[in-house]
């Protein structure tokens, strides 16, 4: 018996596929999900999502967002994902550059729209996100 996990973001589906465990970072801590869980519902943190399957290891970078576990399912709802073997921290240093500029120059605006400054704060949180992950001598 498996688990079958979805990660999807507000732009794709960032992963689908079966698995042994999941973990997952929650508000609670981080939960290890086995087949036969019991239901839940909690808010994942930004951090590191390690789907195992036999051998194989998938690693996720997430921001935050939902985990739902029902029956044998898993889930993930977030902002952003990312495969961590497709960080390039080279890019994530340039879109925080964008983000903080252009945070700085919204700041400054009163008739700038919330949603807009909560997309770029979104941003720099995912970049730190996945520039601890993948940092010399990170996690990986």
């Amino acid at each position: 018996m498996s688990l079958t996990i979805e990660i999807v973001t507000p732009e794709r589906k960032a992963f689908s596929g079966p698995a042994d465990s999941v973990i997952v970072p929650t508000a609670e801590g981080q939960i290890d999900v086995l087949p036969g869980h019991i239901p839940l519902t909690a808010i994942v943190e930004p951090g590191e999502i390690i789907v195992v399957n036999g051998t194989a290891t998938e690693k996720l970078v997430v921001d935050k967002g939902f985990v739902r576990v029902l029956g044998d399912t898993v889930s993930i709802l977030t902002e952003a994902a990312i495969d961590e073997n497709k960080i390039d921290l080279d890019a994530v240093a340039e879109a925080e550059k964008r983000a903080e500029a252009a945070l700085n120059e919204a700041r400054t605006h009163k008739d700038i729209d919330p949603a807009e400054i909560e997309k770029m704060e979104q941003i720099l949180r995912f970049a730190a996100v996945q520039k601890l992950i993948k940092r010399p001598g990170g996690r990986n």
